[in-house]
């Protein structure tokens, strides 16, 4: 098995959204000049509005352009598996055309969210076993988000599936409006990280190769970045943080998963959580997209530390009292621990 085809060295994604006019094409930009010493595939949906055409050294009639700087650029002309694979082949040297990169970045002008793009990482197992979601950066207009979010599902959703949210243009508002639309963005979506910009201008390291995606490596940097204070809000796009101390049964929350996904899949867009679940010791990952999701053995829990689970929901319309409820019905009958 090569490298890149290991776990441990698939080549890492990171998926850019965020409403018309956010500054998205800007941030690629920056990420494309910046003096990273890497090379990144970009996939964009339509090519002519990245602003690069001046960078082009092949054609434009090529499905994939190669950039002066080592960069790529492909067209989101056909399906997005398609076009991950003939990358995958082209850098496996599988195909006509060699191009070798170390990172992909996905562009997704004109989807409503960025979902379709993750769930390609869950449901296709070679784009799996070659590819790893990095993390989904949402980029938001800080003068003109407000109306966005008020009007439109669609802003909603971009912030609700965010790792990493870059506040954009916050030279254009004072400080009072920014610290009020942070407080939103923050209740709407607790656990990403959330930056100010200008210019979208930010170090690449916040953006790219944090491992955002990976729940049990953001717990191993914060443990404690799931317990984020929790706001309400009437946005349709909300939060619910479940959380207990005592151990889970495992029959009762496959049940419990089972309900939640078959009424209230489509409404719930991320979830993240790690589980204490009675008879294991290790401590147990588990995220997902609608309803796809993962669960994995992360390390054992230590003697020092608060076995505890914890999972952040964010959705359209959730009845938290339902799934509060039903979280607690998943309490193990005896609270004895494995040690």
């Amino acid at each position: 098995m090569s490298t890149v085809e290991n776990s441990n060295h698939r080549v890492p994604v990171s998926v850019l959204t965020g409403f018309l006019g956010a500054g998205k094409t800007t941030l690629l930009n920056h990420i494309l000049t910046a003096d990273h010493g890497q090379k990144i595939a970009v996939i964009v949906n339509e090519f002519g509005e990245v602003g690069i055409d001046n960078q082009l050294v092949v054609g434009a009639d090529e499905e994939i352009f190669e950039m002066n700087n080592g960069c790529i650029c492909c067209t989101v002309r056909g399906d997005l598996i398609r076009i991950l694979g003939e990358l995958m082949d082209a850098k496996r040297g599988l195909s006509d055309r060699k191009v070798d990169f170390d990172r992909v970045v996905i562009e997704t002008t004109g989807l409503a969210d960025p979902a379709p793009v993750a769930q390609t990482f869950f449901v296709d197992e070679e784009m799996a076993e070659f590819y790893k979601l990095d993390a989904i950066i949402t980029m938001v207009d800080a003068k003109h988000a407000p109306q966005h979010l008020d009007e439109g599902h669609e802003a909603q959703e971009q912030v609700a599936f965010a790792d990493v949210i870059l506040l954009n243009k916050t030279d254009l508002v004072d400080e009072e409006e920014l610290n009020k639309l942070e407080q939103r963005l923050r209740a709407m979506n607790p656990y990403s990280k959330v930056y100010r910009t200008h210019k979208s201008n930010i170090d690449s390291k916040h953006i790219l190769g944090i491992n955002a995606f990976d729940l049990d490596k953001k717990l191993e940097f914060d443990p404690g970045f799931l317990e984020e204070e929790h706001h309400d809000h009437d946005d349709d796009v909300t939060s619910i943080v479940m959380s207990d101390e005592r151990p889970l049964d495992l029959n009762k929350l496959e049940d419990f998963l089972g309900m939640w996904l078959q009424d209230h899949g489509p409404d719930t867009f991320r979830y993240k959580g790690i589980l204490n679940i009675k008879g294991v010791k290790q401590r147990i990952v588990f995220q997902g997209i609608h309803m796809l999701f993962e669960s994995t053995p992360d390390r054992e829990w230590r003697p020092d530390e608060q076995r505890k689970s914890e999972i952040v929901i964010i959705g359209r319309n959730l009845d938290e009292a339902w799934f509060q409820e039903q979280f607690s019905g998943c309490i193990a009958d005896s609270a004895a621990q494995v040690t």
